[in-house]
């Protein structure tokens, strides 16, 4: 019934989105991004696309690795944003035959590959890939995670465009940055694995730290977001665990939770594919939320919750705009300042099941904007990170969105 109206009021939409198509343009990027440029991967046109939060458009596009195989596109950016490195991975029948990885090096001006540095064939692969691959915070060392199902990081030297080799760390898993030539990854036991690589030419210094969460009774996920010398891993009960990298060993500063007892009996959750954001010039927390059973860790938000840190206190919730309604809406020609158009917009809201976003991310100037990306139907809605209000609908920003990023 919902959706035979939904698809009547597309039907009377005045501005068909064919008629708003235009071609694409070659054109080469200023030398420094925008503060609210933003890039959102994508699994089935396989490539990660370059997005204008100011305006909405689509400044350019990456494509990487062969399709279907290589689809996750995880792209890091140097630190005088003048590269990006992605690691790839391409088979020669397509889908199968010879396997060769690699990391390519891009002009962040023209999106053009630069070089390729090969790696070994082990890259591993997951949905939605956070923490696939890290570059250390002085910008010359990026650490690849390899899965066979053997786990280890693949290091590559960046700057001298060479592979430094490959280090197994054993009973741990994918890779953050930790500092100049450091890196840190989680074990099954709870506990951090600290990679070092003080002399390329040397073996990398491996230290193992005690557990700081209980992967029995409340694992962390792997969705961690950085807060300048801290990652703050948060737990499916909700607890938020920060950790300090700044020294040689990671400290692990107190845990405390983001649900309180009411939170908690009303069913509200952390979820989503991408569920932490940060401001950190405001020391604000992002949380993307949904009411759901245990273990609905992965279903979609329809609230953002923001935290101060100092306080660690909730300061604000932010509805999301429903997916479906920015789908049909836009596809439509609905236009929201029109009187025929915002109605059409409320007879969907009241029709239509909110199945929430997957990602969000908060950009990091003084007047930033929260996106919040969901994969199906492919929405990406634009807020006002401080005020919560809608500020821009992305049209047609792709059709499986993965990951969203900040350069």
């Amino acid at each position: 019934m919902a959706a035979a109206a939904a698809l009547s009021l597309l039907g009377s939409g005045t501005t068909p989105a064919a008629e708003r198509e235009t071609a694409p343009v070659s054109v080469t990027l200023p030398d420094h991004p925008g503060p609210h440029w933003f890039w959102l991967s994508d699994a089935l046109l396989h490539r990660t696309a370059l997005f204008d939060g100011d305006s909405g458009e689509q400044l350019g596009v990456i494509t990487a690795g062969t399709p279907g195989v290589g689809f996750i596109i995880y792209p890091l950016f140097s630190p005088d944003r003048r590269e990006i490195y992605i690691a790839e991975s391409y088979f020669s029948r397509g889908v199968r035959g010879e396997r060769t990885d690699v990391v390519t090096v891009y002009d962040a001006r023209t999106l053009q590959p630069l070089d390729e540095i090969g790696i070994p064939p082990h890259r591993g692969e997951y949905f939605p890939g956070a923490a696939s691959n890290a570059l250390s915070d002085d910008g010359s060392i990026m650490a690849v995670f390899n899965l066979t199902p053997a786990t280890s990081l693949s290091m590559v030297d960046v700057k001298q465009r060479r592979l430094i080799g490959e280090v197994a760390i054993p009973g741990c898993g994918l890779v953050f940055a930790a500092g100049p030539r450091r890196f840190v990854s989680v074990c099954a036991n709870g506990a951090l694995l600290t990679i070092s690589i003080d002399d390329p030419a040397a073996e990398p210094k491996l230290d193992r730290s005690e557990p700081f969460f209980d992967p029995a009774k409340d694992p962390v996920t792997e969705k961690a977001v950085r807060f300048k010398d801290q990652w703050l891993f948060v737990s499916f009960d909700g607890i938020l665990h920060p950790v300090d990298v700044s020294g040689e060993r990671p400290h692990f500063g107190e845990s405390w939770s983001l649900l309180s007892d009411d939170d908690r009996r009303a069913s509200w959750r952390i979820g989503g594919a991408q569920h932490l954001a940060v401001h950190a010039p405001t020391s604000r927390l992002y949380v993307l939320v949904h009411q759901g059973d245990a273990d609905s860790h992965k279903e979609a938000g329809t609230e953002v919750w923001v935290y101060d840190l100092a306080s660690r206190k909730r300061i604000e919730r932010i509805p999301m705009l429903n997916p479906l309604v920015s789908f049909i809406g836009l596809e439509g020609g609905f236009d929201t300042g029109s009187r025929s158009g915002r109605w059409l917009r409320w007879a969907l809201q009241k029709l239509l099941p909110n199945p929430g976003v997957d990602r969000i991310l908060v950009t990091q100037d003084a007047k930033p904007l929260l996106v919040a990306s969901a994969s199906i139907p492919p929405a990406v809605t634009l807020h006002d990170a401080l005020q919560g209000n809608v500020v821009r609908e992305v049209f047609e920003p792709g059709l499986a969105s993965t990951l969203l990023f900040n350069p």
